[in-house]
């Protein structure tokens, strides 16, 4: 079986996890949507191909192994926005045209807004029947990217290449360990999580279901899918007390 890995560091991160009022949570690793994200900018897709972002959706099956989830970094953040009102009939596409109102007719949203601070991922992607580009096309992009790749928020770029191989293992927990093995003083994972269908490698300690499958790209719409989770501490102590 072949895996597509490659790495994921840098100074900011951010996981989006479900927005409750005016709080944009970051989860501690990358799910589905943010990674399709990614592919679809490598391949250069745009926002607005919902047919190309479902099949990225049904092709591939990702496992991710943590290595450092970061530090919390918690953002107060405000913006300038015009009312509902001020905007109907008169185009928006750029930032520039939404502030083109009378400052009167501006109002100040607040925020908070997390990231992560120094982490680090190894990702492994899984193709299905459905794929529709092999797993060389895929690597091929993250090299030479169509749009410039983030971590989440277009203020966290990558802090190294993604450095994509292309592994022939009879897991995704196998292919991350040979990914890491031709690397320079590799850190040990601390979890693996991965999607329903994946070939993990090994038992979940915990599944839950998280709001990231991606349903309409261009309208920010997302369901529930399945995340099972294992824990690499618990693995290393069942294994020293057999």
């Amino acid at each position: 079986m072949q895996f597509l890995v490659f790495q994921l560091l840098a100074p900011l991160a951010a996981w989006g996890d479900v927005a409750v009022g005016q709080h944009r949570g970051s989860r501690d690793a990358p799910g589905a949507s943010a990674l399709l994200g990614l592919l679809g900018a490598a391949l250069g897709l745009q926002r607005n191909d919902e047919a190309a972002h479902a099949a990225l959706r049904d092709g591939y099956g990702f496992a991710v192994g943590t290595v450092e989830p970061g530090q919390l970094l918690r953002d107060y953040h405000t913006a300038q926005v015009p009312g509902r009102s001020e905007l109907k009939g008169r185009p928006h596409r750029t930032r520039r045209d939404e502030l083109a109102v009378p400052k009167h007719e501006l109002n100040t949203v607040l925020s908070t807004r997390d990231y992560r601070q120094g982490g680090e991922w190894i990702v492994a992607v899984q193709p299905s029947p459905l794929a529709p580009q092999g797993l060389a096309a895929l690597q091929r992009a993250l090299r030479e990217p169509r749009f410039v790749l983030y971590l989440g928020r277009k203020s966290c770029p990558p802090a190294a290449p993604l450095a994509p191989q292309i592994v022939e293992a009879d897991s995704a927990l196998a292919a991350i360990t040979a990914y890491q093995q031709g690397r320079e003083a590799p850190g040990a994972l601390r979890s693996l999580a991965w999607a329903e269908g994946v070939a993990a490698g090994l038992p979940p300690h915990l599944s839950m279901p998280r709001k990231d499958r991606l349903i309409r790209r261009r309208g920010w719409q997302f369901g529930d899918r399945t995340e099972h989770v294992a824990q690499m501490e618990r693995l290393d102590e069942g294994h020293g007390g057999a």
